[in-house]
């Protein structure tokens, strides 16, 4: 197996899915007794009620399988609940859980947050405002969060609504914290994501939401405020560690560097000498010898910087961190 094989890849359905929800609300769940039921209060409130509620235990060691049997049996909503024995991580699920949704819009939820009341109903008005002629491109909506105290985690953008991508913001130096959004089912169902990249740590979602902005679809960004993003749980995936990371991070460079460089580096060179220095810490840490870098990078450009920096690696990661 290549590090270029483990780049995901996207090719469009043949035809449309046929669905029974307009959502699909995703919850993936490691080790998340004491939080998985701000998810359920906020869903059970929820304005707008055709959805499914999809939940994907990922081999937790707590008492997560308990609560959340617990939650279900004293719950009115249309619930789907997976227990899986072995932890595969955030990106196995959500592939697990693409495969698995019968509502047209997927929209994660992380199960130690919750949403407002009206969350969905609003999502829906935004989609529904967007032009006919539009929504053929669209991927989904994608709005703003307020941490636990009410405090915005994000600016508000200049323009409402902001049609863009996850790459194109990157681009444009626009910030790229903490969002919340749904994505077509469909779109996300063309995705293959090699099974290798699974139980290796982290893959951060950026990877999925970059392959969708090469294929030129579009995002409509508000500034609604519609998650709850608490800031005060212990082990979150935000919570940075580059050892354990490795893996991912150096999947997610090489589709940055590949996917984007040859029509955009001279626009913002700093993204993509940004994605060498990630590749390369992250190399530290992986099995991985030199050349499989150089094989699995499509430029000659950053093939010649990757071979220049890389027997400084150990000396960027004390200097850099």
């Amino acid at each position: 197996m290549t590090l270029k094989e483990l780049l995901p890849t996207y090719t469009p359905l043949d035809k449309p899915s046929k669905f029974e929800y307009k959502f699909t609300m995703f919850t993936p769940v490691f080790n998340r007794g004491d939080t998985i039921h701000r998810v359920f209060n906020s869903l059970e409130k929820q304005t707008y009620k055709d959805f499914e509620f999809l939940i994907i235990n990922d081999g937790s060691q707590d008492n997560s399988h308990e609560v959340i049997q617990e939650l279900i049996s004293k719950s009115n909503m249309n619930i789907r609940y997976i227990n899986n024995e072995k932890n595969r991580h955030k990106m196995a699920c959500i592939v697990q859980g693409v495969e698995l949704a019968k509502g047209e819009f997927f929209l994660p939820l992380d199960s130690d947050d919750e949403c407002v009341e009206n969350a969905l109903e609003v999502f829906l008005e935004r989609y529904n405002s967007i032009p006919k002629e539009m929504q053929p491109n669209i991927s989904g909506v994608t709005c703003l969060c307020v941490d636990q105290d009410g405090n915005y985690i994000d600016e508000k953008f200049k323009v409402d609504p902001l049609y863009s991508d996850s790459f194109q913001n990157r681009l444009n130096e626009l910030s790229l914290s903490e969002k919340w959004g749904f994505i077509k089912t469909d779109i996300l169902r063309g995705i293959k994501v090699n099974p290798e990249t699974f139980s290796k740590g982290y893959i951060p979602e950026g990877t999925l939401w970059n392959l969708i902005a090469k294929h030129n679809y579009i995002t409509m960004y508000t500034n609604d405020v519609l998650r709850i993003y608490y800031l005060d749980t212990g082990n979150r995936i935000s919570n940075q560690d580059h050892a354990k990371d490795a893996y991912g991070m150096a999947v997610f460079s090489l589709c940055i560097l590949n996917w984007f460089y040859k029509d955009y580096f001279w626009k913002n060179p700093k993204i993509f000498l940004i994605r060498v220095y990630s590749l390369i810490r992250a190399a530290i840490f992986l099995d991985f010898k030199r050349q499989d870098y150089i094989d699995a990078l499509d430029s000659k450009g950053i093939k010649m910087l990757v071979n220049i920096c890389w027997p400084f690696k150990k000396l960027f990661l004390k200097i850099i961190g």
